[in-house]
């Protein structure tokens, strides 16, 4: 290897290690999105300013949307959900695992705890205009074309997960998305309430 290569590899570790600091300096970073309805259509997701996706942060506040919309009607909810992940659209593996955790409608409650004021003595029931915090920490662009953030959740001790990731264009698109885990029982579906 010649020095002038030598050189040349070095100064690209260089870059490569002054963006990814750059990018983890962006932790604990928060961005709140106000929607005053949720999307009911690819067309109205579209309309909305978020639907650019050029922030990580824009495509995780639509994924709560998208979700909201699975658990009202799974065939819109898949649609809105293939929108925000791009070239990468669910598989059946994927829609059957969305499905099981709503089981039916009965616990669609659990997206509706990612909205301000939903919490587990009032239901889950979000004040409106509906709003949802994403947050960022020191790690969350630790892997390169990828952000891991954190989706608040009034029926949880602490945010949950979305990981995005970056297409060349700049546009992040959802790649996994553990905001259907377990939440505290709604007031309404605890039987020690």
């Amino acid at each position: 290897m010649s020095i002038f290569d030598q050189m040349k590899s070095k100064a690209q570790s260089q870059l490569k290690t002054a963006a990814r600091s750059a990018m983890q300096n962006l932790g604990n970073q928060k961005e709140t999105f106000t929607f005053a309805a949720l999307p009911e259509s690819v067309d109205q997701m579209r309309a909305l300013p978020e639907a650019a996706m050029d922030t990580p942060f824009k495509t995780a506040a639509l994924t709560v949307c998208a979700l909201c919309a699975f658990a009202a009607d799974q065939a819109v909810g898949t649609e809105l959900l293939n929108f925000l992940r791009g070239p990468r659209p669910l598989n059946g593996q994927d829609i059957s695992f969305i499905k099981d955790r709503f089981r039916g409608g009965a616990r669609s409650y659990i997206i509706f705890s990612y909205f301000a004021g939903a919490t587990p003595e009032n239901n889950y029931t979000p004040a409106q205009p509906y709003t949802v915090t994403i947050s960022s920490d020191p790690h969350s662009y630790d892997e390169e074309n990828y952000a891991r953030l954190y989706v608040a959740c009034g029926g949880a001790d602490s945010p949950r997960p979305v990981k995005l990731r970056k297409k060349a264009d700049g546009q992040w698109c959802l790649w996994e998305q553990y905001l259907l885990t377990d939440i505290r029982q709604p007031k309404a579906n605890d039987p020690w309430a």
